[in-house]
């Protein structure tokens, strides 16, 4: 599996794996893209972590609503992923991070 944060109000758009763009006729699904239960929050920003096939290697994301500003001023209309990170990537940023965990069934955990 690999791994992407997501801050909140931001969406997945489309999908790339070996062999290019993700095609849902070709593979005969949606690619497996999960939100955890975890997130981060920096500088009152909320950062959700996605779980993703391994077979992913960029992902396309985009705002819901078009209030994200980049720092230039400039509407930011989307950003491609193309490193995704390992689950120690992403144990080493929730130890260095204030972590917060949304748990909505213990089942889940246990």
């Amino acid at each position: 599996m690999k791994y992407f944060f997501l801050s909140e109000g931001w969406t997945v758009g489309r999908v790339w794996a070996s062999d290019g763009l993700w095609q849902i006729t070709a593979w005969r699904r949606q690619p497996d893209i999960q939100r955890m239960n975890i997130c981060l929050v920096e500088q009152n920003e909320v950062l959700w972590l996605y779980r993703v096939e391994d077979v992913i290697l960029t992902v396309e994301v985009k705002p819901t609503t078009q209030l994200q500003v980049s720092k230039s001023g400039q509407a930011i209309g989307q950003v491609v992923l193309k490193r995704l990170m390992s689950a120690e990537q992403v144990i080493d940023r929730l130890g260095t991070a204030s972590a917060r965990c949304q748990l909505q069934d213990i089942q889940f955990v246990v």
